[in-house]
């Protein structure tokens, strides 16, 4: 069983940078895959990026390249998403999950999920 809180979120304005944690309980934390993701008002949830196993590999959906990037420090059980010249249509709540399963965005193929954290990005 693995726990996931995130932290960070806020209101900030546009061209501004914030970054949301994801602090996990457990010792087995390395061993997941840990993707992100966000849902807007009245849209459906979907995928922001992933980091591997050990942080030698990242993945990102094409609305963030550039702009986001995901690390790990495994010893403090924590992911992290740095979010660089943030945009309006960023606004959304990001979550943080957990996988030992997959590879990707399909969010089946995640097992534990945060309560998310409220991004809110003013023009």
């Amino acid at each position: 069983q693995v726990q996931l809180v995130e932290s960070g979120g806020g209101l900030v304005q546009a061209g501004g940078s914030l970054r949301l944690s994801c602090a996990a309980s457990g010792r087995t934390f390395s061993t997941y895959r840990m993707g992100w993701f966000r849902q807007a008002p009245g849209k459906e949830r979907e995928f922001v990026g992933i980091i591997g196993r050990f942080g030698g590999v990242t993945a990102y959906a094409d609305s963030v390249r550039g702009r986001f990037t995901i690390s790990r420090d495994d010893a403090k059980n924590t992911v992290y998403l740095q979010m660089n010249s943030l945009k309006p249509e960023d606004t959304a709540v990001y979550y943080c999950a957990a996988t030992q399963r997959a590879w990707g965005s399909e969010m089946n193929a995640y097992d534990y999920w945060g309560q998310g954290t409220q991004v809110t990005v003013s023009s």
